[in-house]
């Protein structure tokens, strides 16, 4: 949703600048971040702030209540004062994904994403990283998810980029070439 991101755009850059300036770690932040977003993509809290009833404060104590086992920061409470503040909770999670990206684009790495249709070794993923970051030329922050839609291979997605070698991508690809 375009609306969304243009609403999260100013957060993300602020709290981005201010870590910067005053020297926090900033992959810290985004983890904090990420954090605050799946909190707040609940959609009974949701409920609960778009209520006329409930005060800022009222749901800010439940969001930090909900994530009493993270130590957030002063920046990322302040963000989340200013957000519930100007009724823009449901923004949270697209605040943490822009927060992310800037943290990638400033460092060099990218996230990347890798579908496998079933488990893989950490020494597979590693191999598997090693050259997605030769193709890609870029260092990869990867994650690995099980599809098993994909029913053999990988397809991994990086930025807007996809990679695909799984089973059902060549399937695909004969079926269009057998229909054609």
């Amino acid at each position: 949703m375009a609306e969304l991101a243009t609403i999260a755009r100013p957060y993300a850059e602020a709290l981005f600048r201010a870590s910067a300036e005053q020297g926090v770690s900033a992959r810290e932040l985004a983890d904090q971040l990420d954090a605050l977003a799946q909190v707040a993509g609940n959609s009974q809290l949701r409920q609960f702030a778009d209520n006329p009833k409930v005060t800022s404060e009222q749901v800010i104590e439940v969001v930090l209540g909900a994530l009493k086992a993270i130590q957030l920061s002063p920046h990322v409470q302040n963000l989340l004062r200013a957000v519930v503040d100007n009724g823009r909770l449901v923004a949270l999670p697209e605040v943490a994904a822009q927060y992310r990206a800037l943290l990638n684009q400033s460092t060099g790495i990218s996230d990347a994403t890798i579908y496998s249709a079933f488990p893989i070794e950490p020494t597979q993923v590693a191999d598997v990283v090693a050259s997605l970051e030769k193709r890609f030329g870029r260092k990869l922050n990867a994650t690995v998810e099980v599809d098993p839609t994909l029913i053999g291979g990988i397809r991994a997605v990086v930025g807007d980029q996809v990679f695909d070698m799984s089973v059902k991508a060549r399937l695909e690809q004969m079926k269009v070439a057998l229909t054609a």
